[in-house]
């Protein structure tokens, strides 16, 4: 009895040690195919920039903030193996913190492939009227911004973003990206009259 005790538990280490070094086999593999992978490909994020702005209404009254900005953004994807489809683009533009307009940038109806190394526009509109309630430092830091001719709005943008390589098509990946931007009120000579332009921003992209 105790011998095919014995044998029952050698046996069960065996199987043991051949499960665990089958494990380590896999996890080697699978780490070397994707080291290898990165060094063939070598993935890297798209670039994304917010190139041109025009606010031309940003008035605050009565907890009411009335705007209408147009952004233009430019997406350039820096990889040599990979293209990028941007499957959708949901911008949120932000006061102080405070969020004050959405607007869909890609939809279905005008999303697209971008092929590697190239650079492609997209746009958002940001027009309407919100319930913007400030505390009474908010409102001291819109008066001094509105005294300059100019806001700092912040947009933020998520994204549904898929690679190509070759004829392989990946998953969804959602980045988010953030762009700090300082916007001079436009129309009626305002942007001349403070001397202020805007200055085209890298935004930061975040997987």
């Amino acid at each position: 009895m105790a011998d095919k005790s014995f044998r029952a538990r050698g046996c069960c280490c065996c199987l043991f040690s051949f499960l665990w070094k089958l494990l380590v086999a896999i996890i080697v593999i699978v780490g070397l195919a994707v080291l290898i992978f990165w060094l063939i490909v070598q993935p890297r994020s798209f670039k994304f920039y917010a190139s041109e702005a025009q606010l031309t209404q940003f008035d605050y009254a009565n907890n009411t903030l009335r705007y209408n900005l147009v952004l233009n953004f430019t997406a350039r994807n820096p990889n040599k193996k990979l293209g990028i489809y941007y499957d959708d683009v949901e911008g949120t533009a932000l006061y102080q913190d405070e969020r004050f307009s959405n607007t869909d940038v890609i939809t279905f109806r005008n999303s697209f492939r971008q092929d590697k190394k190239r650079t492609d526009p997209m746009s958002g509109v940001f027009s309407g009227q919100q319930l913007l309630p400030l505390d009474e430092l908010q409102v001291s830091r819109y008066n001094e911004d509105k005294l300059a001719g100019a806001y700092d709005i912040d947009v933020k943008l998520k994204f549904e973003i898929r690679f190509r390589l070759g004829d392989f098509i990946t998953g969804s990946y959602r980045p988010k990206v953030k762009c700090g931007l300082k916007i001079p009120l436009s129309g009626n000579g305002t942007a001349a009259a403070t001397g202020f332009r805007f200055q085209p921003t890298k935004c930061r992209v975040d997987f």
